[in-house]
Formats: C-alpha cells, sequence, structure tokens
C-alpha cells in the first residue's frame, strides 16, 4: 500500500494543488485525469520519487518497486534493443555476479577461521537466500514476449537503440517497466507513440499481470479498458471516484448538478441577506439583526462549480469548392529505402466524400504513403491527386512548419474567414489556449502547444480534402471531442492516421490496412474492423502467453 499525504505544490505564487491525501492499494487501476495544468503530470513525478512537493509527502513499503515512464524520456543510444530491455533485470544480474564472486572467493580463500570468512560466508548467504526467493524465469524469453508485444521484429533486437525513433525508444522503456513487475506502474501518455496492437497487448498485460497502476490519458477507450477507480484533479482539489472513466463522467456531472443547485441557494442566500442589511441597517430595533447577518457574510466560504467542460462548442470546416470524382488514385505504387521494401503494388482509389482510415503496425508504411501522395518523396508508380482537391495536410511535423515570428492569435487570425472569427478566442480555448497564451509568440511554444496551434490552424482553413497523420497525439479528451465532431460533419474527402480507438470509431467507412509489404483494402467500417482486429490479436495473444 502507498500513500499519498498532504501534498501541496506551489510555485509563483499560485496554488497548484493543496492538501491532496489517498491511499493506492494492490490491484488498483487508476485513472489520474484533469484538464491540462491542473497538476497530473506533477502529481505522477511526486509519487514517482523524480519531484518534490512544496509540502507533504509519499509514503511507501521499504522494498516496493514503483516505475515510471514519463511523457518524454531523454535516453542514452550504447547499445542493442535487446541489450537495453534486458536492463530491467539488472538488479537481478548483479546479485548473480556478485553471488559468484563471494563463491569463488570463498573457493580460494584458506582463512577459514578468520572473522573476515564469517562475514564472506554471511553476506553470500543473505545474497543467496534473496537471490533464490526470486522466482525462477528465462529472463531472454520474456524480455523477447515483451519486445514482441510492443511491435518489435526479431531482426530488430541486435539493432543499436539509436537507429529508432523517439516513438520506438519510448516502447523499449516500457518494455523495462513491464519486466520489472513492479508494485505500482506510473504512466504519463503511454498510447501516444503506440499503435493499436500494441496498446491492445498492453491493454491485457495491465489487466491481467500488474499490480497497481496509475495512468494518465486522453485515450478514452484505453482508460476505459484497463481502469478501476478515477482520480481528478480540479481547481487545486481531488475527487476519488472507484469507477472506470465513462462512469466517473456521469457521476461527475451529479457532482457539479449538486453543487450549482447548492450554489444557486447560496447565491439567493447573499442576495436575500445584503437586502435585508440594505433595508434595516439604520433601523435602531434591527441593529443586532443586520451586525449578525452581516458577519455571517463575512465568514461564509463561496461555493465553487468546477470548471465547466465547454466541448459541446461546434466547429465545422469552412465552405470549399467541390473536388473531382477521385480525389486520390494510386496504381501500382512502390517504395523502397535502399534494400528496404516499404510496400510494393499498392493499389488504391478514393472517392469524393469518403472517409478512409490508414491501419497498420509502425513502420508499415501509413505515414510514407502519405508522403508520396503530398509529393515529399519519390517512387514506383503512379500517384495521382484529383482535380480541384484543395488538401489540408496535418502532418507528425506539423508544428514545425509554423511562423515562430507570428503569436499564437495572428497565426489563426491569418487564415479565419467569416462568422468564425468571432469565435477564436473559444476555439482556442477549447484548444488549451487562454488568457495571456492567445499573445504568446509561437517560437515560445513547447512542441505539444506548436502542434494544437497546427490543428487548431487546419481547422478554419477551406479544404475538401483532409489528410491527418496522427492528429491527437497532443490533444486532451475536450479538444478531442472538438475535432472529432467537426470531422463528423466534414463534407469532403478524409484520410486518417490514428492508433486512437475511441477516436477513430464512427470516422471511416473503409480501411487500408499496411501489412507485411502490402496494402490491403476492406469495405468496412472501422468499427467492424478493430473488432475483428482486436479479436484476431486477442487470439493471438492468447497463443503467445
Amino acid at each position: 500500500m502507498i500513500s499519498v499525504d498532504g501534498l501541496t505544490v506551489e510555485f509563483s505564487g499560485r496554488t497548484l494543488f493543496a492538501d491532496i491525501s489517498f491511499v493506492i492499494n494492490e490491484n488498483d487501476k487508476i485513472a489520474l485525469m484533469g484538464k491540462n495544468g491542473a497538476g497530473k503530470s506533477t502529481m505522477m513525478k511526486i509519487i514517482a520519487g523524480v519531484g518534490k512537493p512544496s509540502r507533504g509527502h509519499v509514503r511507501a513499503p521499504k522494498d516496493a518497486v514503483i516505475a515510471y515512464l514519463p511523457q518524454h524520456l531523454l535516453t542514452k543510444d550504447d547499445c542493442t534493443v535487446f541489450e537495453e530491455a534486458s536492463k530491467a533485470f539488472q538488479r537481478i544480474f548483479f546479485m548473480r555476479d556478485e553471488i559468484d564472486r563471494l563463491n569463488h572467493e570463498m573457493a580460494t580463500r584458506t582463512d577459514y577461521d578468520s572473522d573476515d570468512y564469517m562475514k564472506l560466508i554471511e553476506k553470500a548467504s543473505e545474497l543467496g537466500e534473496q537471490f533464490y526467493a526470486i522466482e525462477e524465469i528465462n529472463y531472454d524469453a520474456e524480455v523477447e514476449k515483451a519486445l514482441l508485444g510492443l511491435g518489435f521484429e526479431r531482426a530488430d533486437f541486435q539493432r543499436n537503440t539509436s537507429e529508432f525513433s523517439g516513438g520506438w525508444r519510448m516502447r523499449i522503456e516500457l518494455a523495462k517497466i513491464l519486466l520489472q513487475k513492479p508494485d505500482l506502474i506510473l504512466l504519463d501518455e503511454p498510447t501516444n507513440h503506440i499503435d493499436i496492437e500494441s496498446v491492445v497487448w498492453l491493454e491485457t498485460f495491465l489487466k491481467e499481470k500488474a499490480k497497481a497502476v496509475m495512468v494518465i490519458s486522453h485515450d478514452k477507450a484505453f482508460i476505459d479498458n484497463i481502469t478501476n477507480r478515477t482520480v481528478e484533479l480540479t481547481m487545486g482539489k481531488m475527487y476519488d471516484y472507484k469507477a472506470n472513466y465513462s462512469h466517473y463522467l456521469q457521476l461527475r456531472e451529479d457532482r457539479r448538478a449538486q453543487q450549482m443547485r447548492a450554489y444557486k441557494e447560496q447565491q439567493k442566500l447573499i442576495a436575500d441577506s445584503k437586502l435585508f442589511i440594505e433595508r434595516f441597517k439604520g433601523t435602531y430595533s434591527k441593529a443586532n439583526q443586520v451586525n449578525s447577518t452581516e458577519r455571517m457574510l463575512e465568514k461564509l466560504e463561496i461555493i465553487q462549480i468546477d470548471e465547466v467542460d465547454t466541448s459541446a462548442l461546434k466547429l465545422r470546416f469552412p465552405p470549399c469548392s467541390r473536388s473531382g470524382d477521385y480525389p486520390l488514385v494510386v496504381e501500382h505504387l512502390t517504395k523502397t529505402y535502399g534494400d528496404h521494401l516499404v510496400f510494393k503494388e499498392a493499389q488504391m482509389s478514393i472517392k469524393r466524400g469518403e472517409k478512409v482510415a490508414f491501419v497498420g503496425r509502425n513502420g508499415e508504411g501509413k505515414s510514407t504513403m502519405i508522403k508520396a501522395i503530398m509529393a515529399e518523396i519519390e517512387f514506383q508508380g503512379k500517384c495521382q491527386v484529383g482535380h480541384n482537391a484543395k488538401i489540408g495536410y496535418f502532418a507528425q511535423d506539423a508544428a514545425s512548419r509554423l511562423d515562430p515570428g507570428k503569436s499564437v492569435f495572428e497565426t489563426v487570425d491569418e487564415v479565419a474567414e467569416g462568422e468564425v472569427r468571432t469565435q477564436l478566442k473559444n476555439i482556442l480555448g477549447c484548444f488549451m489556449f487562454s488568457g495571456d497564451d492567445i499573445d504568446k509568440k509561437v517560437g515560445f511554444l513547447s512542441g505539444g502547444e506548436r502542434t494544437r496551434l497546427a490543428m487548431v490552424k487546419l481547422l478554419l482553413e477551406p479544404v475538401n480534402f483532409l489528410i491527418l497523420d496522427e492528429p491527437t497525439n497532443h490533444l486532451d479528451i475536450k479538444s478531442k471531442d472538438v475535432l472529432k465532431e467537426a470531422l463528423l460533419a466534414f463534407d469532403g474527402t478524409l484520410i486518417l492516421v490514428s492508433h486512437d480507438r475511441d477516436f477513430l470509431k464512427g470516422l471511416a467507412h473503409k480501411v487500408f490496412e499496411f501489412k507485411d509489404k502490402r496494402v490491403l483494402e476492406h469495405f468496412e467500417t472501422i468499427d467492424e474492423f478493430l473488432e475483428r482486429n482486436q479479436m484476431e490479436s486477442m487470439r493471438e495473444i492468447e497463443l503467445n502467453k
């Protein structure tokens, strides 16, 4: 059991949260929720021991193992993927090597009656007792199973970690955490860099094999599937619900409704009291009552209503002229990088108004196909964008395409047209830009902030063909809801690459699957594809257990 007692964090004269206390029990699967800036990541860092509170503390048993996966990693690249993942067992390997060293020393020394030799025996015995109490496992097999589950191929095992992107290095770190079998796993946005198959594998692992888990995630399906408890940080306070995310949303609405009723009753009391004071202030016979009412108002603690969810904001793409009947036709398209074949003889035709999803494991060619459509790379075969197709493209590096010299507001103001201009501040607010944020220069924004700004800019441009490559990685649930509603109402053509199942559902009516160097066309909705794919993945997981 791990206890969080009276945690308070203050900085720059502002209290992020105050006097937070709760207990994490074995087998608790906790979703840590709250709007961006509420202090979720700060709280997680304190529990992990890599951050310090202004006041309060975290208590854990002496031998408890707490493993933490931050949102952004700084990793060294000096070994292979397999070697790095095997570091999960470093403590056990050290114990084994130390036992071998002690046994060798005892075998070569002859001072059997000395105090030093007796201490050597005691140390070897104590260490051996700890080591042999550990469940005997095939470490190499465990490392292999974890890496394969997280999307690596066997051919990747002996490649240097420096050859992999940040997302793949994140998976290696995740494998190390899972292999340690910790008492508490802390995960900050773990699904941002892994594909759907790997998310399914991770869910199964966390549900069936992990002990306590606390996760920050904007992936509704993921947190609904793995959690049984929701801790919400809001306005510096904490609310604890013994419920998964979907049930928590209902309970939170009930709480806000109660707050609203209490707030209205209190406001009526205040208004009536002020009216009484105003009416009888100079009346001698009512002086005591007036003074008593004034003291009551001074001591009255005003009821606060938690942040209101403004995700009901409706945003539509500006109207655009019609494209031709087929905005995209791909024939016999092959792409290689040196000797590496990405995909071969790909065929694809997308009609005007179709919404399609590109799915498949990372590295199978989804982003490569998009780059081919955007004429950013060379390839063999035909890739033709249709007549009058005006493309709105959201790339994974969309943040780097913004002008660093412009402010947040200037960036969106230059593309907004018509009535939507009156809503710019509300729209920016839904994507977590509020107050002074809108006057910040783009050059001073974080990577996540720039990505969100690039998404807002795209939403305001008149286009008839949208191509979105992992658009939700830096969006919170409210922002994703606004984007999804806009995409559902969009009457143009859409290509969507995403690993977020909840976001994908209902959005695509045809699926192109990138698998085994081929592009397979499925005439089914993304919901049907995901259901079938999840069942197949689950069967695969069962076979590999």
